[in-house]
């Protein structure tokens, strides 16, 4: 059995099909990623949570739950959270005659939003979600937007920082993405891949400052599907240069590294060409990733590029082309939760989830 279980993949609908529970199962896959799809109501992902980890109980079960446009699950009870924009345009709104107020306000409620989202995502047996984004909110990239909590890497750290507690004290992990800056490319990444052709000493000084700032903090980074051009010819998330010698040797980063999501199209070029999906799976562990995302393979054709690429990342590790890594699935298990998470019942009664919402509004 293999001792690195690097690929986070999905599943079609609502529940569990035979299908899924074999790949599931598989030592190779470390956990799944939630979609919009996967949602009917809290009962029901609750019970898909449950037979997900009746499998194996070290899944990581992922979202992507950031507030604003980018919230899987939006009813039956779950708050809508804002987007990190708000956050950061509450920062400059003090109070009359109290200057800083803002600051104190905004931070608050990114604790507050943290803590709701976390909170509510582990009632429903969820364990992981890709948050914050880090991104700096250089008016340039649409596909960020108003994901980014502001322009300013002070004000982002700080704001990332205070979600990042809300987090934590609901018992979750947490994600910088996308590393080290997408916000100042306008391409799509989901369709194209950006090209950022700044030198490193600006890009360290500026959209990198929040991963230097949090790296203590920090549980997971992801990278971007980002080619920065001065930097290194390949992009961020296949670039050992970046992952190995510029976010773990500079920045001293020791948590987990996750790919973006290698089924778009954009994130499988590099050199020039495109790489299968197992291709790019070994170059991203091979870069310095610990874990490979390939999200909405499920749903096409029955899965096969999902049964194709754990057939042939097998072979690859029989033929030696890929070895597991001991040190990344240590990584892995630390993202899973170490508290046991409240019922829902009883979170929607408890004090500190009241106080929460009453921050957020």
């Amino acid at each position: 059995m293999s001792i690195h279980a690097p690929l986070i993949i999905d599943i079609e609908g609502h529940q569990l099909t035979v299908v899924d529970r074999r790949r599931l199962a598989n030592p190779l896959v470390g956990g799944m990623i939630l979609f919009g799809r996967n949602w009917h109501s809290r009962a029901q992902l609750t019970d898909l949570c449950a037979d997900i980890k009746s499998i194996r109980p070290d899944l990581l079960i992922a979202v992507d739950h950031e507030g604003g446009r980018v919230q899987r699950f939006r009813s039956d009870g779950f708050t809508h959270l804002p987007p990190m924009r708000a956050l950061g345009e509450l920062w400059a709104q003090d109070d009359k005659g109290l200057p800083g107020s803002g600051v104190l306000k905004a931070c608050e409620a990114a604790t507050s939003a943290g803590f709701v989202l976390a909170s509510e995502l582990r009632a429903c047996g969820v364990d992981f979600s890709f948050t914050p984004v880090l991104d700096l909110d250089h008016g340039e990239s649409g596909v960020i937007g108003d994901r980014a909590f502001a322009r300013d890497p002070r004000v982002v750290s700080l704001l990332a920082r205070s979600l990042m507690q809300g987090l934590l004290q609901a018992g979750m992990g947490n994600c910088g993405k996308h590393f080290p800056g997408h916000g100042a490319v306008k391409a799509d990444s989901h369709v194209a891949l950006p090209v950022d052709k700044r030198s490193l000493k600006d890009i360290l000084a500026d959209d990198a400052q929040p991963y230097r700032w949090l790296t203590s903090v920090l549980t997971a980074v992801m990278p971007a599907h980002v080619i920065y051009s001065k930097v290194d010819s390949r992009p961020a998330g296949f670039s050992p240069r970046w992952l190995q010698d510029i976010l773990r040797a500079q920045l001293g980063f020791q948590g987990v590294v996750c790919t973006d999501d290698l089924s778009m199209a954009a994130a499988r070029q590099m050199d020039g060409r495109t790489l299968s999906y197992t291709d790019a799976v070994i170059t991203a562990l091979h870069a310095g990733c610990d874990l490979a995302l390939l999200c909405n393979r499920s749903a096409v054709n029955g899965g096969a590029e999902l049964d194709e690429v754990l057939d042939q990342l097998a072979e690859a590790q029989v033929k030696g082309q890929w070895q597991p890594n001991e040190v990344s699935e240590e990584r892995r298990l630390d993202l899973l939760p170490r508290s046991a998470a409240r019922p829902w019942d009883e979170l929607v009664r408890s004090a500190d989830y009241m106080q929460a919402l009453d921050r957020l509004h």
